[in-house]
């Protein structure tokens, strides 16, 4: 008996604990499904996103979006400008009142 209680027990138990959710942020932009992973505001350039994204299932590590220049600025310190399949316009976009 004490068995079959134990066992309900650690049934019961595992079932109630909640894993982590990832709640990502995802559009449809411009024949794009685009996602933002982790998205962080910078607090001395406002206008500035440290952010992760995907494009159409692609991982991208984080970059700087600079929504002034309309810019991306890659971790080696390549710039590149916001084009149609970049997730920089839609996250200026949808930050842009935040």
């Amino acid at each position: 008996m004490i068995k079959i209680l134990t066992f309900i027990l650690i049934v019961v138990l595992s079932l109630t604990i909640a894993l982590p959710a990832e709640a990502f942020t995802c559009r449809s932009y411009n024949g794009h499904k685009i996602c933002i992973h982790s998205i962080k505001r910078s607090a001395k350039k406002h206008w500035e996103y440290r952010a992760s994204v995907s494009i159409d299932g692609a991982k991208t590590p984080v970059e700087t979006y600079d929504c002034r220049q309309q810019i991306r600025i890659k971790n080696d310190g390549k710039i590149i400008w916001f084009g149609e399949d970049n997730a920089g316009t839609l996250i200026c976009s949808f930050f842009k009142n935040a």
